[in-house]
């Protein structure tokens, strides 16, 4: 199977969070999201931007980083936000339910690196980097299976290229 990748500048907070909006108009259970980058590079923005793109009425949504996972019922179906910076065993990730929560939830994944062997296949692979050309902005370098991301992709890349 191909994989697609594209990258993008964010040139601010704002285009960040209609980015995350426009990714999570098209989530369905079963989706992963995978947010790499390093620490301050935007991922829990991105996630927390998503993921209140999608309530009625926007509440907040705090980082998982200590509690390692967030859920939210919202109307596509449950939300897993999830933070593994602090694990250290692929154990734990089967404690916390997290790949069960593959196949039923939508799952935005921090540090995805420590999935390991678990990681999902399928998962979209959104990699944030600090831009050196602009002052609060990001690059985003999204990659995925054409079979399902095309599409997604394709509209990025008709939105946010010039």
């Amino acid at each position: 199977m191909s994989a697609r990748t594209l990258q993008i500048a964010l040139p601010t907070p704002d285009v960040t969070t209609d980015f995350a909006t426009t990714i999570g108009a098209v989530l369905k259970p079963g989706d992963c999201i995978l947010l790499e980058g390093e620490i301050g590079a935007g991922k829990t923005h991105f996630a927390r931007s998503l993921i209140q793109s999608q309530m009625a009425v926007p509440e907040d949504v705090p980082s998982p980083t200590f509690t390692l996972v967030q859920t939210y019922e919202l109307p596509r179906g449950e939300y897993w936000h999830a933070d593994l910076y602090r694990l250290s065993d692929l154990n734990e990730i089967e404690e916390l339910g997290l790949t069960a929560a593959f196949d039923t939830a939508i799952c935005l994944i921090e540090w995805p690196d420590r999935l390991d062997e678990l990681m999902p296949k399928s998962a979209l692979r959104i990699t944030l980097a600090l831009d050196p050309e602009a002052q609060d902005g990001r690059i985003a370098t999204l990659a995925g299976e054409a079979y399902r991301w095309d599409a997604l992709i394709q509209q990025i890349a008709d939105t946010y290229h010039d």
